[in-house]
């Protein structure tokens, strides 16, 4: 069993590791060909503009998403439309920041409202992402005190405090 799970994350690391590859190849590509047509100091000024105005715009787009988030566990309701769409943000910032015009393609298409909530449903609504979560079913606000929780009953013992230093001789 063990065995198995170690096979298919040796299987994964290794799809990874092509992936990155492949990204990295098709970026030089891109940019030698944009550097070709625009020359090199304007390519690398518009890579600084995109990281810029990229960083920017996931921000504000983090802002209103953490703000969305705020109400719905102030209704009592699991923000996991947020929590994917905030996921999707932080993807989209690193994104935007690593030096590339693929990336940065994939970056401002993950700044789109309308497409991250549409990724972020098709994920909270996947059974996986249910199980990852947990059993919370919106009867109590998870943030609130349970009946009988909370404060400490200040009626028990009923002492008086003394503040003060104390030395402990032996």
């Amino acid at each position: 069993m063990a065995g198995s799970f170690i096979h298919r994350t040796e299987v994964a690391m290794g799809k990874l590791l092509l992936l990155l590859v492949g990204l990295v190849l098709l970026e030089l590509t891109v940019m030698i060909e944009v550097g070709s047509v625009i020359g090199a100091l304007p390519t690398v000024g518009l890579l600084v503009l995109t990281a810029v105005l990229g960083s920017s715009l996931v921000r504000s787009e983090g802002i209103k998403t953490l703000f969305s988030a705020q109400q719905k566990m102030q209704q009592g309701e699991m923000p996991g439309r947020e929590v994917m769409g905030g996921m999707m943000l932080a993807l989209a910032g690193l994104l935007l920041i690593i030096p590339g015009f693929v990336t940065d393609f994939f970056g401002i298409l993950l700044l789109q409202p309308w497409l991250r909530n549409r990724l972020a449903d098709k994920l909270v609504g996947s059974s996986q992402f249910r199980m990852q979560m947990g059993g919370f079913q919106g009867q109590q606000p998870p943030f609130e005190a349970r009946p009988g929780e909370g404060q400490p009953d200040r009626t028990k013992g009923g002492g008086t405090t003394i503040e003060g230093e104390f030395e402990r001789k032996e």
